[in-house]
């Protein structure tokens, strides 16, 4: 029988931290991934500390050569497809896409989040000159002509007074959205100019832009910037199985992975249900391990 003491769906930063924080404690678990991983379109991952620009399927298949060194770690790249409690054994049930299934306590759900943006040609440029994170990649577009692209007026100032930080040659576009009198003339005292017309295209080659084409005909010359997308679990394992969830989205957890629901746990990216870096995501991964372990040596002592 597929049997674990921990089944960690994703292997993402988190969910590899959390599995070789479980193998280096000798814990029998299983990682699942299929390859989804929001990251995977970027060419570059930065601000982890001895890993800076390291491409992130590299980093990936680091991690996962790391947990061959543990016998009782096993590896499937393979979707989920359901996840539940059988009462009658207390245990959970995880199915795969290719109809196995497998047995286990303790459940870390750290498949992460998805990106929805503003119109689809977004996507063609994002990851090579169209990113979400200025710490992660303001850098590498430092001084030179940069967009901001938000259709919330919250969400525009707040990017644009980080994106100022790298380049001071910016331009914040919202997409057919009015800014306030007042959000205008913040940005305007720093030179930082607006534009609310609806965007008809993005011109460029091979991911990297060139051109903003509004509806006006009007043409804006950039070569790289940074969107505010919004964001989604890309799967609804949390609140099928139970988990406490915020308004805003957020799951409650008591800070180290674990959940409101006994025996399961969430690292990365999906707790919160917005972005984060790849060094924070392998810090809440290796809590989420930790405490995993923690609760299987207090329930078997």
């Amino acid at each position: 029988m597929n049997k674990f003491d921990c089944i960690v769906v994703g292997a993402g930063p988190a969910g590899l931290s959390a599995s070789l924080t479980l193998g280096r404690a000798r814990r029998n678990i299983v990682v699942f991934d299929d390859g989804t991983n929001r990251n995977r379109v970027t060419h570059e991952s930065h601000g982890f500390i001895t890993r800076d620009g390291i491409k992130p399927q590299e980093f990936k298949e680091l991690g996962l050569k790391e947990l061959k060194k543990y016998p009782s770690v096993s590896y499937f790249n393979t979707t989920i497809t359901e996840i539940y409690k059988e009462e009658c054994q207390d245990r959970f049930v995880v199915k795969s896409s290719d109809g196995h299934s497998f047995f286990s306590d303790k459940v870390v759900i750290a498949t992460g989040i998805q990106e929805v943006f503003p119109f689809v040609s977004v996507r063609e440029y994002y990851g090579k000159s169209l990113f979400s994170c200025p710490y992660c990649d303001g850098w590498e577009l430092r001084d030179q002509p940069l967009l901001v692209l938000a259709e919330k007026e919250e969400q525009a100032l707040h990017m644009a007074k980080l994106v100022f930080n790298w380049s001071r040659d910016l331009v914040v576009l919202t997409n057919g959205v009015e800014l306030s009198k007042e959000a205008v003339q913040e940005l305007n005292k720093h030179n930082i100019k607006t534009r609310f017309d609806h965007i008809k295209n993005l011109i460029g080659e091979n991911g990297y832009l060139q051109k903003i084409e509004f509806e006006s005909g009007e043409i804006l010359t950039r070569t790289g910037g940074f969107v505010v997308p919004s964001f989604y679990r890309p799967n609804s394992f949390a609140e099928k199985l139970g988990c406490e969830i915020l308004e805003d989205g957020s799951l409650v957890t008591d800070g180290a992975g674990r959940t409101t629901e006994k025996h399961i746990y969430i690292a990365g990216e999906t707790e919160k249900s917005s972005p984060s870096s790849l060094l924070i995501s392998a810090a809440e991964g290796n809590k989420a391990g930790v405490a995993v372990n923690t609760d299987l040596i207090m329930e078997r002592f």
